[in-house]
Parts: structure tokens; C-alpha cells; sequence
């Protein structure tokens, strides 16, 4: 049938350590940019929420892993919080090893697969003083916690990640306001990105040298991009856009090069990389077993202005808003469905048909307060169409031969979100912020259906 999934196919949700775990300052974890940023800046942060508690895992998950059984959870996705189990850098955290070591073993007790993330945006404060990912010693900083986690939890783990979206701590941090170290400069972020690819081929090498059981992959978001038209200015911007915000990352890590035309937008710009003689010959060697692909929405832009002197990338490509969009008013993000068909279609065409999964895929919806019914559930039919929309064409790529394994949505339980904290809820489950207790929404009920059934259900 046409709405069935392939056999074995993995369902599921992610999220990460420090929007979800809590317990920031206890059992020996450091601080991480996060903690630092809201003890100094806290008016910076939407509802002055910080991320010491979050979401509360730390202490809730046995009953959150037992809810995911509940929800016909196969498979999960989190990370390891890196100032948690390494809080100098050097020595092991035990009480760190016991929490992750007891959540993989329930995780697989239960029927859900861990797949396990190193990074997701959460850098120990100490490392960021240093220079953070400016710094080349962070690689090899990066590449000793790899290789920790791969001998505690290798035995538990099949599935690991080195990195979630790593162009948004470069796009946020030096690009804009929105991570620290929230500075503008085009060369720092290249720099910077160069450096975090090089801490995520140190650990796939650090993973393979070690023959380590299971697979080794990275996540990242790739957001198609659209020129408004055919006009050949347009087409040289969407080509630009989709260099710098996609293949920066994704090329390196599926084919073990960069893009040539990379390389010619760090000559244009006369951006200098520090970089040594083996770097480009390790990236080559150690490229990834998988991919993960987060999906949200669409870049759509137009020829750039070639004497903009406001922002470098303006010279290259501008944002450009389709008439026809339809929106999420909520974050202010086009929702266009077939954009996950047109990455499902690339991977297939352009990066060897690679094994690939749906990482993170959903809407967030501020106010969902409004649409708690009489029994407390929340009735999010919005989030349950957006997800059976995008798992439609999903379908069709999968049909038409892309090597695509598995869906996770973003996310499990409404978690906490950087900056915007709580103000976007994303969760199958809500998350009461007074007393910490879970509540399942409609969309749970039916993800549960569709996971059980690996089809998608045709009536709800």
C-alpha cells in the first residue's frame, strides 16, 4: 500500500539535554553558555525562564520513558550534556555516567532505541572563555569527550550524532545576536564552522578507529532554498543560500569535501582560514554511516545587492516572501510540506542515495492554553495535520527511491527553546510550568496510531 511505511521503520521524537534535562547546577555539572547568559543577561531571555530546571528529565524520566512506550515510541533522540559527564574537560562524572547509563538502559527496556547526540548548542563556559569553537584546541577537547562517551556508553548505544545543526551556533553566534557570542563577523563564523566540522570528523575518526559497534552521523537542518523566479539573478542567489546554509556542512560530512563554490566565497571575501596540511585529508576519510535532517520550513530568495556594504550576505542573496505562503503565525515561518519531498529527492540524486532519517519535524503554537478542551487535553488538530501533511510527501520521496529510514517529531514534551524559552510550544505532550506534570495532547493519541501501525492513519 501506498500509505505504508518501509518495515522497521523508526518512530519517534527528539530533543536535547539542556532544553530538556534540568538539574543545571547539581551532581556536578558545570556551567554551560546558557547558565552563564541567563545568571548575567536574564531580561535577554522571552519569559526570564532559565535553563536550570527546563523540563525537569533529570528527575521525571522513568515516567517520560514509559510515556513514550505509551505514545508507540521505536526510537529516541537527546544528546549528552558535555559540562555534565566532562564538567574540567578531563575527568569523568560519575553520578553523570550513572543518569545516562540508567536512561539508555530503560530507553531499550521499553522498545525505543537511543540515538544519541554529542552537541546540541550547550558549550561548557569554561571552553567558551578559551575561544570556544575559534579555538582549533577545541577539537581535540571535543574529540576526548567523543571518545569518553563512546567507551561509558558504546555498549547501550548503536546510533550516535556528533552534531545537531551545527550551522545554527555559527549562523546565531556570529552572525547575529541570538547565541553567544552574539557578534557579527563574517570571517570569526567561518573560522568557527571550520572548526566544529573538524571536531566532528576527530570524532568520527576517534569512533571508527575504535571499532566501535553501530553507526556514527551528524543532523542538520537543511532548509531548501527558492528563487523567486527564474530570472538568473534569482537562480545565482537560491545557488548562494544553499551553499552557505547547506551544503557548508552537508557536502563535508556526506562526501568529505567542500563545495567549490565555498571556496570562492571565502576568495571573494578574502577570508583567511587557519587550517593545517591533514585536515582536508581526515575530512575525506571520515565521512558519515547516516544522516538526520531537520525540516521546519523554506528559504525563498532573491538576487542579492551587489553594493550592499550593510551585510555581507546581502551582496549574495535577500529574503524574499511568497505571496502564496502559508503560514505559522505563531513563529512567523512558511509551512510548505513539499520542501521535505525535495530534500528526500536530493539525497537521492546528489549524496549516494545516503541512509537518511527526519530528525526533527513540527510546529510550535503559542497560547495552546486556548485550545484545552473540558478534559484538560489539548486539541491540536493543527500540529496533527501539519505532521500528515509533510508525511505525505514524505511517502512520495521514499516511493520514488529515497533511502529514507525514520521520522522523529520535535518534539516529545514541550521543552525548553534557547531565548524563546517556552513561548512556542512544540510537545506531543504538555508541559505544566507550575507543577511539572505532563498531560498527553490529541497528537499524541494519534502518533501513537500512526507509529503502531506504520501507516498513516486515514481518518481522525
Amino acid at each position: 500500500m501506498m500509505n505504508e511505511f518501509p518495515k522497521g521503520f523508526l518512530w519517534g521524537a527528539a530533543s536535547s539535554g539542556p532544553q530538556l534535562e534540568g538539574a543545571a547546577d547539581i551532581d556536578g555539572k558545570v556551567k554551560t553558555v546558557w547558565d552563564h547568559w541567563f545568571e548575567t543577561e536574564p531580561d535577554k531571555f522571552y519569559q526570564q525562564i532559565g535553563p536550570r530546571d527546563v523540563s525537569n528529565f533529570y528527575f521525571r524520566y522513568k515516567e517520560d520513558i514509559q510515556t513514550m512506550k505509551e505514545l508507540g515510541f521505536n526510537s529516541y533522540r537527546t544528546s549528552i550534556s558535555w559540562a555534565r559527564l566532562l564538567p574540567d574537560g578531563k575527568h569523568v562524572n560519575e553520578k553523570a555516567v550513572t543518569f545516562y547509563r540508567d536512561v539508555f538502559t530503560r530507553l531499550k527496556e521499553n522498545g525505543v532505541k537511543p540515538i544519541i547526540n554529542l552537541f546540541h548548542f550547550d558549550m561548557p563556559y569554561h571552553f567558551h572563555e578559551k575561544g570556544g569553537w575559534e579555538n582549533r584546541d577545541i577539537i581535540h577537547e571535543f574529540a576526548f569527550y567523543a571518545k569518553t562517551a563512546f567507551d561509558y556508553f558504546g555498549d547501550l548505544v548503536e546510533e550516535w550524532v556528533t552534531f545537531n545543526e551545527p550551522i545554527v551556533p555559527i549562523e546565531m553566534g556570529f552572525l547575529n545576536d541570538k547565541h553567544l557570542p552574539a557578534v557579527v563577523d563574517i570571517k570569526r563564523a567561518f573560522q568557527a564552522g571550520f572548526h566544529t566540522m573538524l571536531a566532528h570528523v576527530y570524532a568520527v575518526k576517534v569512533f571508527k578507529e575504535n571499532q566501535n559497534k553501530g553507526k556514527i552521523g551528524i543532523i542538520l537542518n537543511l532548509t531548501p532554498s527558492y528563487p523567486r523566479s527564474e530570472n538568473p539573478a534569482d537562480q545565482e542567489a537560491a545557488k548562494w543560500a544553499d551553499v552557505l546554509f547547506n551544503r557548508s556542512f552537508l557536502d563535508p560530512a556526506v562526501h568529505g569535501t567542500y563545495p567549490s563554490e565555498l571556496k570562492q566565497f571565502i576568495e571573494n571575501e578574502q577570508i583567511e582560514l587557519h587550517y593545517e596540511d591533514e585536515d582536508f585529508a581526515l575530512m575525506k576519510q571520515y565521512t558519515v554511516d547516516f544522516l538526520g535532517v531537520n525540516y521546519y520550513q523554506p528559504r525563498r530568495v532573491q538576487a542579492g545587492d551587489k553594493a550592499s556594504n550593510q551585510d555581507v550576505l546581502q551582496k549574495y542573496f535577500i529574503p524574499y516572501q511568497w505571496p502564496e505562503a502559508k503560514m505559522n503565525p505563531h513563529r512567523g515561518w512558511e509551512i510548505y510540506e513539499k520542501g521535505l519531498y525535495d530534500i528526500a529527492i536530493n539525497i537521492r540524486n546528489n549524496y549516494s542515495n545516503i541512509p537518511w532519517y527526519v530528525a526533527e519535524n513540527g510546529i510550535g503554537v503559542e497560547g495552546e492554553e486556548q485550545f484545552i478542551d473540558s478534559l484538560g487535553e489539548v486539541q491540536d488538530d493543527y500540529r496533527i495535520e501539519f505532521m500528515t501533511d509533510h508525511l505525505r510527501w514524505l511517502q512520495k520521496g521514499i516511493a520514488e527511491g529515497s533511502n529514507c529510514y525514520g521520522y522523529h517529531v520535535w518534539t516529545f514534551i514541550d521543552n525548553w527553546s534557547w531565548l524563546n524559552e517556552y513561548k512556542n510550544r512544540y510537545g506531543l505532550v504538555r508541559l505544566d510550568l507550575e507543577t511539572m506534570e505532563r498531560h498527553k495532547k490529541k497528537s499524541a493519541s494519534w502518533f501513537y496510531e500512526l507509529a503502531k501501525g506504520n501507516t498513516l492513519p486515514e481518518k481522525w
